[in-house]
């Protein structure tokens, strides 16, 4: 009953099977290019070597956790990445880097040794012998091979890359339009500059990216509603001044 259905399949298809069936171990099947979910001993080197050589960029996060976390789909979670992201940045407003991360690394400090101590001295007083409280945390290995480093560096590069040949496009006037367009996003940013500095910038940012989208989501309709009229009038506005303008219509009537 298999035979007729893998006859149908595609000659890509096939020929990239058989070539995932000749480099498993012991000739087993299985889909191409994939791994068990638990990850077999038998197949990890194969996997890891196919992850190295793919061209996908590597990321920490996924997008759907970063649109968990921004859509408040885990009160607790992002609450407390909020929490933390926003105190640190008001701490940054008000004092200097190194006395928020030398104040930041002793308020931690003061947690874990007033706890150690205190299991210490209960463990003392019920002469148990559970010992130390962080052992699970210890044995944890976090060791960074070198495999996923090389690939948290090649993900790196395809970015630096990108960045690296759009400002050479820009500063070198490859289009004038686009290098006139920052150009006059950057004069801007010189009155936003001489209002905001940049800590107020990122405590605004964080607020929007934790608020705007839960209030769109909640009243999208509205929203869309609204910007599609907005959208409608800058258009017709737009169109009005490029019929004025004699070279534009030029173009369009050619």
């Amino acid at each position: 009953m298999a035979e007729p259905s893998a006859a149908t399949q595609s000659p890509s298809v096939s020929s990239s099977s058989s070539v995932a069936e000749s480099s498993a171990p012991g000739g087993g099947g299985g889909s191409p290019g994939a791994c068990p979910a638990l990850g077999a001993k038998s197949c990890g080197s194969s996997c890891a070597d196919s992850f190295v050589s793919s061209s996908q960029p590597v990321s920490l996060f996924s997008t759907s956790q970063v649109h968990d976390l921004i859509f408040w789909r885990d009160v607790k979670k992002t609450g407390f990445v909020f929490g933390t992201t926003l105190i640190m940045l008001l701490s940054l407003a008000a004092f200097s880097v190194i006395s928020v991360v030398s104040y930041l690394i002793l308020a931690l400090l003061s947690v874990t040794i007033s706890f150690r101590v205190y299991k210490s001295v209960i463990q003392a007083v019920q002469k148990s012998e559970e010992g130390h409280p962080f052992k699970a945390y210890l044995d944890v290995d976090i060791t960074l091979s070198s495999e996923a480093f090389h690939n948290y560096v090649n993900a790196a590069m395809v970015h630096i890359n990108r960045a690296l040949k759009l400002i050479i496009r820009l500063f070198l006037v490859e289009d004038l339009v686009d290098s006139l367009k920052l150009a006059v996003f950057m004069w801007l940013m010189t009155y936003v500059g001489a209002v905001f500095n940049g800590i107020t910038l990122l405590i605004l940012a964080e607020l929007l990216i934790f608020s705007v989208p839960v209030v769109y989501e909640k009243y999208k309709i509205q929203i869309d509603h609204y910007v599609g009229i907005a959208r409608d009038q800058t258009k017709s506005i737009v169109e009005k001044i490029q019929a004025k303008l004699p070279g534009v219509a030029k173009k369009k009537a050619e």
